[in-house]
């Protein structure tokens, strides 16, 4: 059987981001709607229930919460999410466990509370080491708790830690990308992500940006500060093996992601949270109080639901895996599909050995194009 995951949806942020058009909620925007940790943590049971009767007892290879700010809630009632899903379904031998947390709302205490209750890894939000940029983020947590915090899950016996990064936001310079790089690799973590910045509609980075506050992320500068991650962590031993992420070690992949890239199944639990289970997706309502409700009233959380078809499976197959160092199977192409991919060879977009294509870091660079070119020439 495929690999088999449970994400976590915790909906509750301290403050939102500027940029952040996650399905999260502060305090304030709940305010009157009945919403809390404790309701979600009802609720999340109630739909473990649910899944169990679909799955059966089906051990989970990785779990992974997050958010939102599941740090928020605590190293105690994160443990009882990770008990309730042992419970229910069952741990794989050696499974993977993920929590995201931001910097803020964790310590010593936290970290070792983590590793009590079962977690393996950590995933932490540092985004940038540069204060005027977490403010144009408007990220709240002090430019060096990121590190600190790191350091602090490594010490309390966390297997794996991860740091995210975003780059290219308005006003960064190379310098303040050089500076987040130097305080990540002082940190000694395993794994580190790292994204673009992408100023999504409806949020208000994006209102800033239309009212000429802020200068639109360039692309080009984007691309020059990719190329700068990759060397920076490149030689200091981590290496790429998806297009946003590097890694030490091939035990220090998200085994959780690989899953999502690698046409696993997975089952989300919480408000808004997406599923996957043989070729079937479905999403949950959105809203914690309404997500609480129908599970409390019985009925099923599901908002929507797809079949996928035979051509959209095939288009996620190469889209997904032509972003793994592992590289696409020349196999998932036809005749025409692989001429494509020895055009793109030649343009140095991919590196063709054996019987699978891999980009070249210029191909990482423009992989939605080079998809798309695979794609024009391979029908289903």
């Amino acid at each position: 059987m495929p690999p088999f995951g449970i994400y976590v949806h915790v909906p509750f942020c301290a403050a939102r981001c500027g940029y952040c058009d996650f399905n999260t909620y502060t305090a304030s925007e709940l305010d009157g709607s009945g919403a809390s940790p404790d309701g979600w943590l009802d609720a999340v049971r109630r739909e473990l229930d649910r899944a169990a009767a679909v799955v059966g007892r089906r051990p989970v290879d990785t779990v992974f919460v997050g958010g939102g700010t599941p740090s928020l809630l605590g190293a105690d009632r994160l443990g009882v999410v990770l008990g309730a899903v042992r419970d229910t379904l069952g741990l794989a031998p050696g499974a993977e466990v993920t929590t995201e947390s931001n910097p803020e709302s964790t310590s010593p205490e936290f970290f070792a509370g983590l590793v009590d209750a079962g977690f393996t890894r950590v995933s932490l939000g540092m985004q940038s080491a540069a204060p005027h940029v977490l403010a144009v983020l408007d990220r709240r947590h002090t430019p060096g708790r990121a590190v600190d915090a790191a350091r602090e899950a490594r010490a309390a016996g966390l297997a794996h830690v991860n740091l995210d990064l975003i780059y290219g936001t308005p006003g960064e310079t190379d310098d303040d990308l050089a500076a987040s790089l130097d305080a990540v690799l002082d940190a000694g973590v395993d794994h580190v992500s790292a994204y673009s910045l992408i100023v999504e509609d409806g949020t208000a980075m994006a209102r800033r940006v239309a009212r000429g506050e802020l200068p639109a992320p360039d692309d080009d500068v984007a691309a020059a500060r990719y190329e700068l991650i990759d060397d920076r962590l490149t030689a200091a031993g981590l290496g790429w093996y998806e297009v946003s992420n590097w890694a030490a070690t091939a035990a220090a992949e998200c085994r959780h992601n690989l899953g999502y890239w690698l046409d696993g199944d997975w089952w989300g639990l919480g408000p808004g949270a997406h599923s996957h289970l043989d070729g079937a997706r479905w999403w949950n309502v959105k809203h914690p109080a309404r997500y609480a409700a129908v599970l409390g009233a019985g009925e099923s959380p599901e908002a929507g639901r797809e079949e996928l078809t035979a051509a959209e499976r095939h288009t996620e197959r190469v889209m997904l895996r032509l972003r793994l160092a592992s590289g696409l199977p020349l196999d998932l192409l036809d005749d025409a599909g692989r001429a494509a991919a020895a055009r793109a060879a030649d343009d140095r977009l991919l590196r063709v050995a054996g019987d699978r294509a891999v980009l070249t870091r210029r191909g990482r660079l423009l992989a939605d194009g080079v998809v798309h070119a695979l794609l024009a020439a391979t029908p289903v």
